[in-house]
């Protein structure tokens, strides 16, 4: 083992890794790029120019439908063409003929106008069905929809209400009123409460709907120690809600972050905002969408080698040696150098040039998550190791979990090896070989990264939710169980 030494033996490999790191010519390159699986929520890639183009449609409709209707005068005289051409020898047949019954004879220019008439009510009725759409008949646009959030995450109960996003320039989003005026209250069609905020001091929640009372500062000040008090306290401060509104449970930490999750009451939230795929509404820490221009993020088909100055890299800010994620550094660290960087631990301050340019000098990052839960893949995949041009090493849900989204040549999973020594010896072959690792960049040829906008993304996509929700009533009767599985 080492940079220099011979390459590893085959059998301490998973198969798909042996035959993928196999020397050229033993085996034909295969394409091992994928799409991501659609989880049940439209997660569109954020472009204002799209929305834009929708949004003139029906001007265009309308433009492309007067160049196509021909002026009024000249439609009488198209349809006066057929009715000349008509009219002369319908006419002077019938003057005939009604000369011969009745003794006299129609005049040959009323015969001409009669014809004429009949033939531009013929044609009228022929062509309207062919009319296109008129522009006033497209589809309505997607109903104002209020979204209150209650708290702004992390930023403590005494901060003052920061501006909302504007949910069409962002995420081409439309018809979005976001509110961070609690007065506001009986005006919104859903309430978002982060968890954390949540759960942690006071409790402080909407008056109930109909009652004119407000808190009292006992009941401000006082901290609800007994999970079931809390919980009975929630039933009582929440009361009956205005019609139709929802009110939406917001976490985007794993399930062994997420303390007081037993306190909350059943039947309290209507629905779940998180990064589980199951979510009523299911915003991801990032995703991939179809590539449609070279400059794309991250661009290129791949980051340049000759950049590439260190071996395997990791960012950790909270140190926990109880941690699979520090257990298994321990480990990997005795094959192979591991530079760190973080405020605790054995780590250095992350260089002036900042995180991504820090980390897109090392081949290897090691996007190890802090617990390991169904669909749990933070930024630490999304942008620390795919946007930043690294191959991650990731420990967290199993490998199936990650191909859900991603392709299975994107990344490296140390459940793929039996030990961290034959994962150390096999980022040693991979760095004496540039072909064989240049391959776990093919996702770039077909797909960019997408990184989600805390806090803005989730208000708008709980917007997005609301309006093409239907009215049919929803509870979740245990968020802990849902949850914590």
């Amino acid at each position: 083992e080492g940079r220099d030494g011979a390459a590893p033996s085959w059998a301490a490999w998973p198969a798909h890794l042996a035959q993928a790191a196999r020397p050229a010519g033993t085996r034909g390159e295969e394409s091992q790029t994928r799409e991501p699986r659609d989880s049940g929520t439209a997660l569109s890639r954020p472009r204002g120019s799209g929305e834009r183009q929708r949004r003139l449609e029906p001007q265009r409709q309308h433009e492309s439908w007067l160049r196509r209707s021909p002026p009024a005068d000249a439609g009488r005289q198209a349809a006066a063409v057929p009715a000349r051409a008509m009219g002369a020898p319908w006419g002077q047949a019938a003057g005939r003929g009604f000369g011969r019954r009745r003794g006299r004879g129609l005049p040959r220019g009323a015969s001409a106008l009669a014809a004429g008439l009949l033939c531009t009510a013929l044609a009228a009725y022929s062509c309207w069905t062919r009319l296109p759409p008129l522009p006033w008949a497209s589809p309505a646009p997607p109903r104002p929809v209020g979204v209150l959030l209650w708290w702004e995450p992390f930023a403590g109960r005494d901060s003052g209400a920061r501006r909302p996003p504007d949910c069409w320039l962002r995420f081409n989003i439309t018809g979005c009123r976001l509110l961070t005026d609690r007065a506001a209250y009986a005006e919104a069609q859903a309430v978002l409460f982060h968890h954390r905020d949540l759960v942690k001091g006071p409790p402080d929640w909407p008056p109930p709907w109909g009652v004119q009372a407000r808190w009292t500062e006992e009941l401000e000040l006082r901290v609800l120690d007994d999970e079931a008090a809390a919980a009975a306290e929630a039933v009582a401060t929440s009361g009956l809600r205005p019609p139709g509104q929802r009110w939406v449970w917001m976490n985007f930490e794993s399930p062994s972050h997420s303390p007081g999750l037993r306190s909350l009451a059943g039947n309290l939230f209507n629905w779940t905002l998180s990064y589980r795929a199951d979510s009523d509404v299911f915003v991801p820490y990032g995703y991939l969408y179809p590539r449609n221009h070279p400059s794309d993020q991250p661009p290129g088909l791949g980051p340049p080698l000759a950049r590439k100055r260190g071996l395997v890299s990791w960012v950790v800010s909270n140190w926990d040696e109880r941690q699979a994620r520090v257990r298994y550094y321990h480990q990997l660290s005795q094959h192979v150098a591991v530079d760190v960087f973080g405020r605790s631990g054995p780590g250095r301050p992350v260089p002036d040039a900042g995180l991504l340019h820090t980390v897109a000098r090392y081949k290897f990052y090691l996007a190890f998550e802090n617990s390991q839960h169904l669909d749990y893949i933070t930024e630490k995949f999304w942008r620390n190791a795919l946007l930043a041009g690294t191959v991650p090493v990731v420990l967290g849900p199993d490998r199936a979990n990650y191909e859900r989204f991603v392709p299975r040549g994107a990344f490296i999973h140390v459940d793929d090896f039996p030990s961290a020594s034959s994962l150390a010896a096999y980022l040693l072959f991979l760095d004496r070989n540039p072909a064989v690792y240049r391959r776990y960049f093919n996702w770039r040829r077909s797909y960019a990264v997408h990184i989600t906008s805390f806090w803005d993304e989730p208000w708008c996509r709980a917007c997005q939710a609301v309006q093409t929700a239907r009215d049919r009533p929803k509870s979740i009767r245990n968020l802990a169980r849902w949850f914590e599985r």
